[in-house]
């Protein structure tokens, strides 16, 4: 999937209409992580995906023992038996797969699990973030941990994400937790561009000494 790189969008296009768009972005993987009901939803959609991993595992296993036993006894089987046999495999086999494909496949089971558990989990962040959008006047709000939006370089002060958590009642310390891990973060990103800078630099006097003659 291509990723849409914001990339000083303002400076490229220089356009007063864009300049005068109000813009901000969140990170709702941040919020949902700290959410108890998306937490509660993933355990359930972890433990629902096990147990049909461990029946379709089952349902392989029981087409691989069929088989085994038929190579094993092929050569004292008549040819109706081998047939019949055979037609049992190929039932189980098929069995397995179909079952798999109902679970996994599109819009297999699992899909609609996911939907039914985060549905609403998304739809009240979803009105929170509107609800954020109308307060704040923004005209664009994007989400920082999407996977079709880079956000090569973002300003705090656009960063809208503890006004959204604050719509949905999650406590001040774990906003604290965010701003904690916001100057970790920069402090670790200062402390790479300050060992990149003195990569580049060279050294006083590197210049090599003639050779005598």
């Amino acid at each position: 999937m291509k990723k849409i790189i914001l990339l000083i969008l303002v400076l490229v296009t220089g356009t007063s209409a864009l300049k005068a768009q109000k813009f901000g972005y969140i990170d709702t993987e941040f919020i949902t992580s700290k959410m108890t009901d998306y937490q509660n939803a993933q355990t359930d959609i972890e433990n629902v995906t096990a147990k049909w991993v461990k029946e379709i595992s089952d349902k392989n296993a029981e087409v691989e023992k069929l088989e085994k036993a038929y190579r094993a006894e092929e050569v004292l089987l008549t040819e109706e038996m081998k047939q019949t046999r055979q037609r049992a495999i190929a039932e189980k086999s098929k069995e397995a797969r179909d079952y798999q494909n109902k679970v996994f496949g599109i819009n297999g089971e699992l899909i609609k699990k996911k939907q039914d558990l985060m549905k609403p989990i998304l739809d009240e962040i979803a009105k929170a973030v509107e609800k954020v959008v109308r307060q704040k006047r923004l005209d664009f709000i994007f989400d920082k941990s999407s996977d079709n939006v880079t956000m090569i370089y973002t300003n705090p002060q656009h960063d809208y994400t503890d006004y959204v958590m604050e719509e949905l009642g999650i406590s001040p310390d774990q906003l604290k937790e965010k701003e904690e891990a916001e100057k970790e973060e920069k402090a670790n990103q200062d402390a790479e561009k300050e060992k990149a800078e003195t990569k580049n630099e060279k050294p006083a006097g590197s210049k090599k000494p003639k050779k005598n003659n």
